[in-house]
């Protein structure tokens, strides 16, 4: 796909892969507690101290996948920019405007749209249906993920939760059957 790519013009690099368990860890107990940035459904920066325990779960999980669901685990998963499109100096940022039209990736979109399905790619946030926002960046390969999501039951996630020290667990832990079918059930197919 990359050198299919790079005949068209466009420089696929993936900007992350796979992200074992205690990254997601680190990266949600950082946003939970006030030492990441959080990101509202928009994507500006909303502050963290005006959220309750709650909101503030909704709010990660706008962006962030929970320790244990997250699809990056399964190695199926990347983020994906167009190095050559990225304006000089600026560092990559996965932002949807920038994919959409007049974004620095929207020739990198469009050629996503038209080719990721001949190599088994897929995206599983294309659409916003309720729970994580769209991630037009985000491409899953369908040999693997599908079967993975199967995998990935509510006692399967539970238990990964309740043995990881990560910020708001038990707060997790009493929203988990909403927040399994939120967001992680409620994706795109394949």
């Amino acid at each position: 796909m990359r050198n299919e790519a790079r005949m068209a013009g466009i420089d696929l690099d993936v900007v992350s892969g796979f992200r074992d368990f205690n990254r997601q860890v680190a990266i949600w107990s950082g946003k939970f507690n006030g030492t990441r940035a959080l990101l509202d459904a928009s994507g500006v920066e909303i502050s963290h101290a005006d959220l309750y325990e709650s909101a503030l779960i909704d709010a990660i999980l706008t962006w962030s996948a929970l320790p244990g669901a997250s699809r990056h685990h399964w190695g199926s998963e990347i983020d994906v920019i167009d190095m050559a499109a990225l304006p000089a100096g600026a560092p990559p940022q996965l932002l949807a405007r920038h994919f959409a039209v007049g974004g620095c990736f929207e020739r990198l979109n469009g050629w996503l749209d038209s080719n990721m399905g001949r190599f088994g790619f897929f995206r599983p946030y294309a659409t916003f249906r309720g729970g994580v926002r769209p991630e037009p960046w985000h491409l899953s390969y369908a040999a693997v993920s599908v079967p993975a999501l199967r995998a990935l039951s509510l006692d399967v996630l539970s238990e990964a939760i309740e043995g990881a020290d990560m910020s708001g667990r038990q707060a997790v832990l009493a929203r988990l059957p909403e927040l399994y079918q939120r967001y992680v059930m409620t994706v795109d197919d394949a």
